[in-house]
This record gives C-alpha cells, sequence and structure tokens, in this order.
C-alpha cells in the first residue's frame, strides 16, 4: 500500500515537471502558442487523477520561485505567472465541476461572513468591468482575481479541514522563499550588503522589487516564529523553523523595504492587544482622535515633513526617517504623485472607477508636472496607485474601496472571536499568527499594491481561509458542547 502510494506521488511531480518543463520550452523555442494546449492538457490530466490539494500545494511551493512571462517572452500582449497561474486556471475549473457534483460546497464556508464579503467585492468588481474604460483589461483583473480567490480561500478552506495542511501550506511557500533569499543575499553580496539601491532588484526575476519581496517576509515572519519559539513545536520541527526565521530576518532586513518594516512593528502592537487583553473600546476613541487631530493639523504636519530633508539611506536610523521625507525622497515623492493621481481619477469618476486593472494605463493625463520625479515615466503608462485603497478608489469608485474594507473589517472581527473561542493553544497560536500576518499586508497595504500577483495572494487568501476555517471548527465544536454538556 505504501509502495504505491509513493509510486502515486513521484508520478505526480513528474508530470508536473513535465508540465513546467515543456510550457517553459514552447513558450520561448516557438512562435506558435497554439502548442501551449499540450502542457495545458497535462494540467487536466493532473486534475483528473489526483485530489485537489497536491495541485494546490504545488502552485503554494512554486509561488516565490515562479517567473512572469514577459522575463521569457518579452513583447507578448499578455502576461502570466509560470508555472502558478496556468495551473490556478485549472483549479478554477475543477471547483467549478466540483460545485456541480456537489450541488454546490458546504453551506458553513459559502454562507460565511467573510465568504460573503468577498462576493460583494467580485460582485462589484464585476459591474466595474462592465463599465471600464479598458474592458478587456478589468475582465482578465476580474479573472485573476476569482482563480486566486478560488486556489487559496474557498479551496484551501476545504484543505484546512485537516489541520496539518495549514502548517504544510505555509511551509511550502517558506521553504521555497529561503531559495529565494539565499540567491537574492548571493547577488547584493556582489554589491556590498550596505548597498540599498542594489537592493531594489537583487531578488529578480522572482520578485519584481524589495517592496513585494519585503511585504511577503513580514507576511511570513510572525507564523515561523510561532513555529520556532512556540512551545507545541519540538526537536527537528523546531531547530528547522529558527533556521528558517533567520534566514528570513535576515532577507528582510536586507530588503531595505521601509514599509515593510513600519508594517511589521504595527503588526506587533495589534499582537499584544489581543495578547494582553486590551480593550477595544478605547483604542477606537484614540484611533478616531489621531485621524481628528491629523485633519486638524495636517498642515503643520506637512510642514514638519517637508523640513526632513533626510535621503532613503542605507543606514538603518536614516533609512527609517527617511519615511517622512517627502521632500527630496524619490520614493516618497512618487507614491504621493501616484496618489494624487488616484484621487484626482476618483474625483472623475467617483462611482464606477476607470475600471479594474486600469490604472497604470489611465493616471497619465492626471500627473501634474510639479509632482513628476526622477523615477516617474515618461508617459505615465507603468506602475500602479501603490497603495491597496488608493487603487480600488481610482479604479472601482468608492463601492471598490468600501468592499475591500469589508473584507477587512470582517476577516479581524472573525479572527478575534476565534481566537477567544478556541480551546486548543496550537489552533489559537496558529490564528493569532494568520491575523498579525495579515495585518503586516493591510498596514503595508496604504503604501503599495500587489494582491494582483500570485506571490502575495498565497498568504492574503490562504491566512484567511485559516481564520475561517478555524472559526467554522469552533463553531461546531461549540455546537457539540451544547448537545453533550456532560
Amino acid at each position: 500500500m505504501f509502495q504505491r502510494a509513493s509510486i502515486k506521488i513521484y508520478l505526480f511531480y513528474l508530470i508536473s515537471v513535465s508540465f513546467i518543463l515543456l510550457n517553459v520550452f514552447f513558450m520561448v523555442k516557438r512562435d506558435q502558442l497554439v502548442v501551449n494546449a499540450l502542457p495545458v492538457l497535462l494540467v487536466f490530466v493532473l486534475l483528473a487523477i489526483y485530489s485537489f490539494d497536491k495541485i494546490l500545494f504545488m502552485v503554494v511551493l512554486f509561488a516565490p520561485l515562479s517567473v512572469q512571462l514577459s522575463e521569457l517572452k518579452p513583447g507578448l500582449s499578455f502576461d502570466m505567472f509560470l508555472p502558478t497561474e496556468p495551473l490556478l486556471f485549472g483549479l478554477l475549473i475543477l471547483f467549478f465541476l466540483k460545485i456541480i457534483a456537489e450541488r454546490g460546497i458546504d453551506r458553513s464556508i459559502a454562507r460565511h461572513p467573510v465568504s460573503i464579503a468577498i462576493y460583494i467585492n467580485l460582485a462589484w468588481i464585476f459591474i466595474t468591468a462592465l463599465t471600464s474604460t479598458m474592458p478587456l483589461v478589468s475582465i482578465k483583473f476580474l479573472l485573476s482575481r476569482i482563480w486566486f480567490v478560488v486556489g487559496f480561500y474557498f479551496l484551501a478552506i476545504l484543505l484546512f479541514s485537516e489541520k496539518k495542511n495549514m502548517e504544510k501550506y505555509v511551509w511550502l511557500y517558506a521553504g521555497s522563499l529561503v531559495l529565494v533569499i539565499f540567491y537574492s543575499t548571493y547577488r547584493h553580496l556582489g554589491y556590498g550588503l550596505y548597498d540599498k539601491q542594489a537592493a531594489h532588484f537583487v531578488m529578480s526575476p522572482f520578485y519584481n522589487d524589495h517592496t513585494s519581496y519585503g511585504a511577503v517576509l513580514a507576511f511570513y515572519i510572525p507564523m515561523l516564529t510561532l513555529f520556532a519559539f512556540g512551545s507545541l513545536y519540538k526537536g527537528k520541527v523546531r531547530f528547522f523553523a529558527f533556521f528558517v526565521l533567520a534566514v528570513l530576518l535576515l532577507g528582510f532586513i536586507l530588503s531595505y523595504s521601509r514599509a515593510a518594516w513600519l508594517s511589521l512593528i504595527a503588526a506587533l502592537g495589534v499582537y499584544l492587544v489581543i495578547k494582553l487583553r486590551i480593550r477595544f473600546k478605547p483604542l477606537f476613541i484614540t484611533f478616531i482622535g489621531a485621524i481628528v487631530l491629523f485633519f486638524l493639523f495636517q498642515n503643520q504636519i506637512f510642514m514638519m515633513m517637508e523640513q526632513n530633508s533626510e535621503q532613503s539611506s542605507a543606514d538603518f536610523k536614516t533609512h527609517i526617517s527617511s519615511m517622512s521625507n517627502i521632500t527630496t525622497d524619490a520614493s516618497n515623492l512618487e507614491r504621493i504623485n501616484r496618489w494624487s493621481c488616484a484621487i484626482q481619477m476618483f474625483e472623475n469618476r467617483p462611482v464606477f472607477g476607470y475600471g479594474p486593472g486600469t490604472y497604470m494605463f489611465q493616471y497619465a493625463p492626471f500627473q501634474l508636472k510639479k509632482n513628476r520625479t526622477i523615477i516617474s515615466t515618461n508617459s505615465a503608462d507603468a506602475g500602479n496607485a501603490h497603495s491597496e485603497y488608493l487603487g480600488p478608489l481610482a479604479e472601482s469608485g468608492v463601492f471598490g474601496l468600501l468592499t475591500f474594507l469589508f473584507i477587512i473589517g470582517t476577516v479581524v472581527y472573525t479572527a478575534v472571536h476565534t481566537y477567544t473561542r478556541l480551546r486548543e493553544k496550537r489552533l489559537k497560536s496558529i490564528v493569532l499568527s494568520a491575523l498579525v500576518g495579515l495585518v503586516t499586508y493591510y498596514i503595508h497595504g496604504f503604501l503599495n499594491n500587489f494582491l494582483d500577483t500570485d506571490k502575495l495572494s498565497v498568504p492574503f487568501w490562504g491566512f484567511t481561509a485559516m481564520i475561517v476555517a478555524m472559526d467554522i471548527y469552533s463553531r461546531k465544536q461549540e455546537q457539540i458542547a451544547q448537545k453533550n454538556p456532560d
């Protein structure tokens, strides 16, 4: 029995590797992309023979190592991440076949508040895709969002019904991420580890720049900290966790991503609030008070920031202080330029926006000459809004932002209540670590946006799925306890 299982596993990976090699070969060596049908057929063979969990795990494993098609075949009119997105498309097909065969999905998943929040967000993206200034771009954006959500949220919840799969999900991505860190650090050594400019590109082609690289490292550090220092993990697992955490921290520091550093500090604050059981109401009042004070004294605040002329620097202290420099720091100035364009686009089309995924093609007319920086593109035809919140505002209007915020609010509420409801220490720790990891990205989302990539979609939707899966589990346990009080 064991031998047969081993043969099946080896056969699975043989077919998987064959798919990857064939896909790359036909993309690079052939002019006719029709021949890609052959490796695609291999995907469906995999889907027909094996359960979805192996496919999903393989996508998670390859996500840090995935490369954009444009890197292999420049000049194409479309782009995708290889090998992950073709596999995600296969999972999408499998998901719909599963729904047809089983006449729906588990009601506890389908009707969960987080799932409903996601439906609302996707529905609005669909509506704004129909009203988009570039419908084809928006439809592609919608499809990519759907297969990310289906794979890393809906199918992942089913996967996480077996609790150990949550740790496996983390380990697979973290293991591949370690390889990327080694690769990036080796390249960085050639320029000197203190060279901040080199930190912007040494992780290429696996990550586009140091900001997405830093964001994903911040995402996984809380979970690996749990594995390394949690009392539930012992022996070889704990030792390996220490090693992986040390590597992640090395990559995190050498990313020189100020946004990532800030996000992890903020997430630590959230962790302390939950662990120390600090009451929410005073914090909420303080938060609202801080926002009010900001708007009352915003002119004075910006004047203080303008007085800070610290350039981005490899020196840690100076590098941190440069975050408030909006006078000479090109990175900060370019963000303000992109934010200004996004706000103007929203003001021009406040309800439906310009269409999902269209910001990079539409912001050129809104880029003022006085706001352009040395890193601005001449025609403003590249990049995004540098905000997970202003991006939807410009592309899908006010409801685009509100529906995304609704997802975040629902996830945070679910996580906190699930954490307090669970009795198993291991599961409580996973839920808390998942929430802290998500908070790093919620904070990071003010300064960048990467949810249109597999790199960040794996942890974002996957960690959300962990929280929902544990919420469903804890509620079922409560129902069982109520029926059997003894």
